[in-house]
């Protein structure tokens, strides 16, 4: 009975540091700032799709609103750095972090995989305007309104910096709660121009209400090959909505390698392609975690940088 005891103990010595390595071993949570069917919930959504087959286990988006971003990213450095929590984390969530709105730094989380990079695109109503030099050259005698998704996020700072690095009249902005009241309220003329991304006006663009202008890009869009970048109109503003995922800075590499590697698969697979595609953007969006790392310190340095020059911060 000794000896029955004796190895039944020792396969619970051995079998214990195996058990605790294996991952995953729960349902993955993957915690979100956005509400129901909103661009960065619909990413997530669709990542996921394949992500589970990959990673063999079930997910769930656990949606954390309010505060820019700061409520996810404070109850994200409250979970376990075990790679059972993912956080997507977009270009809002660095103006949260430049503002100082929450706990969370670049220093706490690891880089895992991009999902989008979706432009911001300038846009008003059809027939305003007959080019985008027109456009901007109004600009240049007085402001136009613009609407835009809150304030000290990246909508009103693409708008502000698009004026200042084009020397164009200050806009006056405007905040909605969201894309799709924005791109109805430009329709019925609240504002001149809606800074918005190409899925949020989708409708309203294939119905003739509304025009894409300007892409605050390098290189035009795919979708919108005949839409002009401010690059092209002589104006240094590129900036995109950005959505990508990140773990806790101390998950095991072995665990981050393993998330990167499903993640990679899954939004290389036709499914996320497909919806790549239907908001108008192409492959190029989906980048692995070194070239996600990359943008995210660039990204943050230059959303403070930003900040501080439009007087968000002192």
């Amino acid at each position: 009975m000794k000896k029955l005891f004796a190895i039944a103990a020792a396969a619970v010595i051995v079998g214990g540091p195996v058990i605790a390595q294996e991952y995953p071993s729960k349902t993955i949570e993957v915690i979100t700032h956005a509400g129901n069917g909103g661009g960065t919930d619909v990413t997530t959504r669709m990542m996921m799709i394949r992500a589970r087959r990959e990673l063999e286990a079930d997910m769930v988006v656990v949606n954390k609103r309010g505060g820019g971003g700061a409520t996810a990213m404070d109850y994200y450095l409250t979970q376990p750095a075990d790679g059972h929590s993912i956080l997507t984390f977009t270009i809002g969530h660095s103006a949260t972090v430049a503002l100082g709105k929450t706990d969370m730094t670049l220093d706490d989380v690891r880089p895992i995989a991009r999902g989008t990079d979706d432009p911001q695109i300038l846009m008003t109503r059809c027939g305003i305007y007959d080019s985008a030099e027109a456009f901007v050259a109004v600009q240049k005698e007085e402001p136009l309104t613009y609407g835009t998704t809150h304030l000290g996020g990246i909508d009103d700072v693409s708008a502000f910096m698009f004026a200042r690095r084009g020397e164009l009249a200050t806009p006056r902005i405007v905040p909605f709660e969201g894309g799709g009241e924005l791109a109805t309220q430009l329709v019925a003329g609240a504002v001149d121009v809606a800074v918005l991304n190409l899925a949020e006006a989708g409708s309203q663009i294939e119905a003739g209400d509304i025009c894409p202008v300007v892409v605050l890009a390098p290189e035009r869009m795919s979708g919108l090959p005949d839409v002009s970048t401010a690059q092209e109109l002589g104006i240094d503003a590129n900036f995109s909505t950005v959505r990508g995922f990140v773990v806790h800075a101390d998950t095991p590499d072995d665990v981050a390698a393993k998330i990167e590697e499903a993640l990679l698969k899954a939004m290389n697979h036709t499914v996320y392609q497909g919806f790549l595609t239907s908001v108008g953007l192409d492959a190029s969006s989906v980048a692995d975690a070194e070239t996600w790392g990359n943008q995210l310190t660039s990204m943050q340095t230059d959303m403070d940088a930003a900040l501080r020059e439009l007087g968000f911060i002192e």
